[in-house]
């Protein structure tokens, strides 16, 4: 199938298009048919000088025999006065042009269901945290609560506790005494 499109010429960062008939199946700034105009985007739209210069009669041909042109070339040949009735542009609409493609949107549910995941043990470690300090605070009431209800210690048997331990202290210092004597 024979198509009218650009070939990209110029130099790096300054492009210079030829327009050419080419097989659609050859390289893009390869073997191509016939050159049947130039397009330098580096011109100011409004110059003195045409941006886009085409051999009109040569691009009829091409048409008559077939060619398709591409979706660029073919705003050029529907803006000149001598192709406009030929060759009918018309802007295309892709709305799904903006959407990632399949891996994507998986990564992008993988991503998701990592956070979703992440956010519900933050939650659940939150939950657990809170629930423990309340235990604690129970814990904490129901020990003073018992403390609160313990019947009080009676004096005698803090008494009788008291020179157990003293005497308990005295006897190692007594040793001592007769080992240094």
């Amino acid at each position: 199938m024979l198509k009218i499109r650009l070939a990209r010429g110029g130099a790096k960062k300054r492009p210079y298009y030829y327009i050419v008939v080419a097989d659609s199946h050859s390289p893009r700034d390869g073997k191509f048919i016939e050159r049947v105009g130039t397009y330098n985007p580096m011109l100011p739209r409004d110059g003195e000088q045409k941006r886009v210069t085409l051999k009109t009669d040569r691009i009829a041909e091409w048409l008559g025999k077939g060619a398709q042109p591409t979706d660029r070339v073919a705003r050029f040949l529907s803006q000149d006065e001598a192709l406009a009735g030929k060759v009918k542009w018309t802007q295309s609409n892709n709305p799904k042009k903006a959407e990632p493609g399949k891996k994507a949107q998986e990564r992008a549910a993988e991503r998701a269901q990592r956070e979703a995941d992440r956010a519900e043990a933050e939650a659940a470690a939150k939950i657990e945290a809170a629930e423990a300090a309340v235990r604690a605070k129970e814990e904490a009431k129901a020990a003073a609560e018992a403390a609160r209800n313990a019947p009080a210690p009676e004096p005698e048997a803090a008494a009788e506790e008291a020179p157990a331990e003293a005497a308990a202290e005295e006897a190692p210092a007594a040793e001592a005494e007769k080992t240094e004597g």
